[in-house]
């Protein structure tokens, strides 16, 4: 019986159950950007490899293919780069919405006590960075791409993190899946503000009009998937054709996701024993024809029952998660680290200040503004999250300068020009390799595993 005590004591099965409906999703989501990472990583290689080789043109060739959509009403065109960062990589950001919807209402966004310290640190992890861009690049040219060392890369620094062992608190852990969603939640704005061409206000309406649709669908109980992906490729061709960036499409959807499953948890198991009643009863009749049916009619309630019982929001963050991590994000990796490093050059890239901007923000404004904003809101009266020292919270901040996905976005959004395009590029791997490294070798000697005992 010691191995049952839920059945022994119901307020302990009850609190076990709190614990684990917040510590699942955030082990689990985890796990999956620990694995992503690595791929992500082969994909990263893979483009910088092939982009200085013998054969770089096929590379570019190859992203430059042109691919067109043609639906009588509408049509558009544009290369394979183009359906990678401005279609394909909706889904990354529809995930990216699922999770910080998560969060918002179960995780740790949802309590202001838990989630003031890493909304702190995002913020100063996004101002320094800018700041010290600003600062280096001085007015000069390539100056508009102050938004590219604001963002952290989730898959990169998990990953990292997860690396350097099992002794890392949960609260560290936590913390730094919290501020980077901040910090995703910073770059989208910054994308839909500063990022934004002029604006055609008939599709612009019209991708709204989505939305809203959308939200009285899910208020009327209408949760047929399907539906939902018919508004979102609607509100996507509508975002194009506006002038904003259609990932912003991608978050907004993911916010407006149901997180209440459509059968409450309370009733499932009755309505599941009534189904299994009526799949036993149906074994023992005599007519085997209408027994067989009686089953097959049980197990499609059942069936039915068990997709219901599930929140559309963990039903699709569990189908799309896979897709996201390990598709569609290295595809984006390989089609934009794709560096052509001319070595009798490099010297010169690699001091030019946009380089050197984007450098400094990453390695230097990320530590900086997390532990000065950290410093703060602890001096106004928050608390650090159960484990985390101030050490840890170091290495947090130089963690979060590994800055790929999102800052490659905003450096295609902020430049035209091809050598400011290398440069921020080059600026942009070359930090989150330091800043991977150095955040791995920080923390591993804070949280690695103890030195085992000298013999006597």
């Amino acid at each position: 019986m010691a191995r049952f005590p839920r059945l022994q004591d119901p307020r302990l099965g009850e609190r076990r159950r709190r614990v684990d409906q917040f510590v699942r999703p955030v082990q689990l989501f985890i796990s999956r950007e620990t694995a992503g990472g690595v791929v992500l990583l082969v994909g990263a290689l893979i483009a910088l490899v092939w982009a200085n080789s013998p054969w770089s043109d096929s590379y570019h060739d190859l992203l430059e293919q042109r691919l067109s959509v043609d639906l009588a009403v509408w049509s558009l065109e544009g290369s394979l780069h183009f359906w990678i960062n401005d279609a394909a990589m909706v889904l990354f950001f529809f995930v990216v919405g699922l999770e910080i919807k998560r969060q918002a209402v179960i995780g740790e966004l949802s309590d202001l006590r838990r989630v003031v310290v890493p909304i702190a640190a995002a913020f100063g992890g996004m101002i320094v960075p800018a700041l010290i861009f600003t600062a280096v690049v001085a007015g000069g040219e390539g100056a508009g791409g102050w938004g590219i060392p604001i963002a952290t890369d989730i898959a990169f620094a998990i990953g990292v993190l997860a690396l350097v062992g099992p002794r890392v608190p949960l609260g560290l852990r936590v913390m730094l899946l919290a501020l980077a969603i901040v910090d995703d939640i910073g770059g989208i704005v910054v994308i839909a503000i500063f990022y934004t061409s002029e604006l055609a206000l008939a599709p612009l309406g019209l991708a709204a009009g989505t939305l809203v649709a959308a939200y009285v669908l899910r208020q009327s109980g209408v949760w047929y998937l399907p539906i939902y992906f018919g508004l979102g490729a609607i509100g996507w061709a509508a975002t194009v054709e506006s002038g904003i960036h259609p990932t912003i499409m991608g978050v907004l959807l993911g916010l407006l996701a149901p997180w209440k499953a459509w059968y409450r948890e309370e009733g499932v198991a009755d309505l599941v024993a009534h189904e299994l009643a009526r799949f036993r009863e149906s074994s023992d009749s005599q007519d085997q024809d209408e027994g067989a049916e009686q089953r097959a009619l049980a197990l499609r309630s059942l069936a039915t029952l068990s997709q219901r019982a599930i929140a559309p929001l963990d039903h699709l963050e569990h189908q799309l998660q896979p897709l996201v991590a390990f598709v569609i994000v290295p595809i984006f990796a390989f089609a934009n680290a794709g560096v052509a490093v001319d070595m009798a050059t490099l010297g010169e890239t690699a001091m030019a200040p946009v380089t050197l901007g984007v450098f400094l923000g990453l390695l230097l404004g990320k530590p900086i503004g997390i532990i000065i904003a950290t410093w703060l809101i602890v001096r106004a009266g928050a608390r650090l999250p159960a484990g985390v020292n101030w050490a840890g919270v170091a290495g947090v901040g130089v963690l979060a300068g590994i800055g790929f996905t999102v800052s490659l976005l905003i450096t295609e959004l902020s430049y035209t020009d091809a050598a400011l395009l290398t440069e921020a590029k080059l600026g942009i791997l070359a930090a989150s390799a330091v800043a991977g490294l150095l955040g791995y070798l920080v923390l591993k000697r804070i949280y690695g595993a103890p030195a085992l005992p000298q013999p006597e």
